[in-house]
């Protein structure tokens, strides 16, 4: 079985930033459904997928273990004009239609757990599905450190798919890295998420572990990882001074950075409420007229095109999952 795993609030809201071109308020929220369907559409044609999987967003466990995490977005969304975050209403009414509509119009598995996010939903997904193939379709990079033989990443917005043999294009072409006119190298996911974990994630307001450290150095202390000679404990004892004059280590701030970002680290009340969801949301549904409840959906938002070929759709959002 062939599981494609939808990330499903990234994916319609890059879908809107690229929707952002269109004229009009309808007409961005109707592009943002096209380049929706058809990116899990194109995901299941390439990957002969077998079940679609929506996994939705709940209040993240994180920010419990770590009170600035996300807080940036925050202060971006309290600067929105008046017009801005009227506009943003119409994108949450609409996306919550969507999310109603592939939860209880369709045969595809909806997930959201109250106390993670779609990225513990689809890590914990793949875990429990290790023996089948998993495609993840999201914008995100930090899905590479789950790239294996079993799992790999397609861009629904760029159509760009990762896998643990490189990067291709949706014609299964190599994508030629524009640095070097080669093709560009399969992600080293272990690589990347210590990396990570020691650079921090700006987007999500995850600080570094060591600020300005070189990348050579955080090379080598990875390559010394096993053995945790002198490299790797001269480099993770180093500390340094905070914007607010608190010392830090680098070893700390790594383990708990590790913490928020690894996804195989979710606390085990976390793991079990996850898992428990996944197992409640894999009852087989059996909805029958799946294509006109879909023709229905694209009425209501105008999107012609899609209607125009409802079969296509169709095929996904009626299969079932397989117990």
């Amino acid at each position: 079985m062939t599981y494609i795993l939808v990330d499903t609030q990234n994916m319609f809201f890059r879908a809107r930033h690229v929707a952002g071109r269109a004229s009009s308020l309808d007409e961005k929220i109707g592009l943002a459904f096209h380049i929706m369907f058809n990116s899990v559409k194109k995901a299941h044609n390439m990957f002969n997928g077998g079940h679609v999987v929506f996994c939705m967003e709940g209040r993240s466990w994180r920010k419990d273990e770590y009170e600035p995490y996300k807080k940036n977005r925050k202060v971006v969304a309290d600067k929105r004009s008046a017009r801005e975050k009227e506009e943003d209403e119409f994108w949450w009414e609409a996306y919550d239609d969507f999310l109603k509509f592939v939860t209880e119009q369709t045969n595809c598995t909806a997930i959201r757990s109250p106390n993670a996010e779609a990225d513990d939903v689809i890590a914990l997904w793949i875990q429990a599905h290790k023996d089948d193939k998993n495609v993840i379709v999201s914008t995100d990079s930090d899905f590479y450190q789950l790239i294996n033989p079993n799992v790999s990443l397609y861009n629904g917005v760029t159509n760009q798919i990762v896998t643990v043999n490189g990067f291709y294009d949706e014609k299964d072409r190599p994508v030629i890295d524009k640095k070097t006119g080669q093709p560009k190298t399969a992600p080293d996911p272990e690589w990347l998420l210590f990396e990570k974990c020691i650079r921090g994630d700006s987007s999500d307001n995850v600080f570094t572990a060591f600020p300005k450290a070189r990348t050579t150095k955080i090379k080598e202390a990875f390559e010394d990882r096993h053995n945790q000679g002198f490299i790797w404990n001269n480099f993770m004892l180093n500390r340094w001074t905070d914007h607010e004059g608190n010392e830090q280590r680098v070893k700390d701030c790594y383990e708990r950075n590790k913490k928020l970002i690894d996804l195989s680290q979710q606390p085990e009340n976390i793991r079990v409420e996850v898992l428990q969801n996944i197992v409640e949301a894999q009852n087989s549904k059996k909805l029958d007229q799946v294509g006109v409840r879909f023709m229905k959906f694209c009425n209501r938002y105008g999107l012609t095109r899609l209607s125009e070929h409802p079969t296509d759709h169709a095929k996904y959002l009626n299969q079932a999952y397989a117990q």
